[in-house]
């Protein structure tokens, strides 16, 4: 990592997923208005028109996505340039996708920064940041940086949502490179702090 000053600008990478060259930097207002904004309308309603094989191809292929949690000069592990202390939590195949988003929203530790519906439709996107922990530790661990935290902090809130809610996060939330796509999704929550 080339720099330890926490900004919540994060890439946004044009598709097919095989793409490790950023397109440019994205704020969480970006991604919001990216996703309600329509432009992956059909892609999105053509994606759950699909099923299988052919619906994993087209997601890969065809939807532009983003590393939330950081800035980097090629989508490579080794390659962040800085961290936005913004983590992403995935959650796949719920049976109360609404439910599940109400949930999120009210939960009185963690804010919600943005929220979002999944490509498929039957899972969610949860960004929060891990800024306010990760200040507070570093006065007791001041040789840690937010790559280090990250992993902590990831299994911490992972525990956490399993036992308050039942909630099984995708593990893969860990890594600080991973991918997020960007689908359709009108009714996407934006916290009102980051709309003033």
């Amino acid at each position: 990592m080339k720099g330890t000053t926490m900004t919540n600008d994060f890439s946004y990478f044009r598709a097919p997923i095989t793409n490790i060259a950023p397109h440019s930097a994205f704020s969480l207002l970006d991604a919001y208005h990216y996703i309600t904004g329509g432009i992956a309308k059909e892609t999105t309603a053509h994606l759950r028109t699909l099923s299988g094989k052919a619906h994993t191809i087209y997601k890969q292929n065809s939807f532009d996505f983003c590393t939330f949690s950081g800035i980097f000069s090629t989508r490579r592990s080794g390659d962040l340039l800085r961290h936005s202390s913004l983590v992403c939590f995935d959650f796949d195949h719920l049976p109360d996708v609404e439910g599940t988003f109400n949930v999120l929203l009210k939960d009185k530790y963690f804010p919600t920064l943005l929220l979002f519906r999944s490509p498929s439709g039957d899972g969610l996107k949860w960004v929060i940041s891990m800024e306010r922990q990760f200040l507070c530790r570093e006065r007791f661990f001041p040789l840690e940086n937010q790559v280090d935290y990250h992993p902590s902090f990831f299994k911490s809130v992972s525990y956490y949502l399993l036992k308050e809610y039942g909630l099984t996060t995708d593990k893969s939330g860990k890594d600080i490179v991973r991918a997020c796509f960007l689908p359709y999704d009108p009714n996407a929550y934006i916290n009102e702090k980051i709309l003033q």
